[in-house]
């Protein structure tokens, strides 16, 4: 209603402020004969201040990334993906178990070959001091027609704000080293190729922290990676298969989480980013292309069980409906969907 307080809700003008002139997104979308070039300029996802991005989906490697060590039958990638199993058995096995812990789903909306698995993003474990913990998984990874889990999402993110990616192991590691606790800041809307301007800035120590988890504090957890240098691109002697985004269906689905269930809106952050923070798939269903995959697997690698009676208010059934916006009871369903602000559509 007129005059109420609406930072919580998307609008599709904000949308619009977000990324370029009403004219430009219309004109870039619908192919209209007003599209000139300056108006394609103008637009935030092909202008100056983002020469990376793209319309339509890509990925890069982030700085440092490297795939040289990542060999699935390493000892340290055994051991991490055992865990991440582990925590998907247990705490986090299908869609219900993770709405109930909290997740958020995301449906891609402007990548349509999505090829039917979803993101559910923890504002919790994105927001908290730790990263690469297999039992706080920034986002799990759900197969739409079982609604099980069938991996994770580690986002290179400390209190919620984009860092450098770490190491994950080194070649001679004989295990996973653990998680992190601090690392530099990352620019989302520096220049180049995922590269971080160096400050001196860091995050405090996790010792410092007070945390009551005791699998936070650093002198149990984490500290090998203290010796695990940023090493150049495509170092063969280490582990770092992370990536990020610079096309827009990527961009926007990190500015969509970014509205819609952190509310960045209230501090006036309309802007889609030039890229997301860096990202890495540990898959715990077999994949053609290994554990570290960017891409999903297959539909015939995701051939599981459908979830046993997910515990949501809803008359859908795993194995016979899709997951999806339509069929998830309305308190996990968002004021505005991204299919509202699709530029497809505009």
């Amino acid at each position: 209603m007129p005059g109420e307080d609406d930072t919580s809700s998307l609008s599709r003008r904000r949308v619009l402020q977000a990324a370029g002139t009403t004219i430009t997104i219309s004109a870039v979308a619908t192919g209209s004969a007003a599209a000139q070039p300056d108006d394609l300029e103008r637009a935030s996802f092909l202008d100056g201040r983002c020469p990376e991005a793209t319309i339509e989906p890509s990925m890069g490697p982030c700085e440092g990334a490297s795939m040289g060590a990542c060999a699935d039958d390493h000892p340290a990638t055994v051991e991490l993906r055992a865990a991440v199993e582990e925590t998907l058995e247990e705490r986090y096995p299908d869609a219900g178990a993770l709405a109930d812990a909290g997740f958020k789903p995301y449906f891609d909306t402007l990548d349509h070959d999505d090829d039917g698995w979803s993101h559910w993003l923890s504002p919790e474990y994105i927001g908290d001091d730790v990263m690469l913990d297999p039992e706080r998984p920034e986002s799990v990874l759900v197969d739409n027609e079982s609604w099980r889990s069938i991996g994770v999402m580690f986002i290179a993110t400390l209190e919620g704000e984009a860092v450098e990616a770490p190491t994950v192991f080194e070649a001679g590691d004989d295990g996973f080293p653990g998680p992190v606790y601090e690392a530099e800041p990352l620019d989302l809307e520096a220049g180049g190729e995922h590269h971080a301007p160096h400050d001196d800035h860091r995050h405090e120590e996790a010792d410092d922290h007070h945390d009551d988890h005791d699998h936070h504090e650093a002198d149990d957890h984490g500290s090998d990676h203290d010796d695990h240098a940023h090493h150049p691109d495509g170092d063969p002697d280490h582990c770092a298969p992370w990536h990020a985004h610079t096309g827009l269906p990527g961009r926007f689905s990190w500015w969509f989480y970014r509205q819609a269930y952190e509310q960045d809106f209230a501090d006036g952050d309309l802007r889609l980013p030039c890229r997301t923070p860096c990202m890495m798939h540990v898959w715990t269903v077999d994949h053609p292309e290994g554990v570290y995959a960017h891409d999903g697997p297959p539909a015939e690698y995701r051939d599981v069980a459908p979830a046993d009676d997910p515990d949501l208010e809803t008359d859908a059934e795993p194995g016979e409906d899709d997951l999806g916006w339509d069929v998830l009871p309305d308190d996990l369903v968002p004021d505005q969907r991204p299919d509202d602000f699709s530029p497809f559509d505009w």
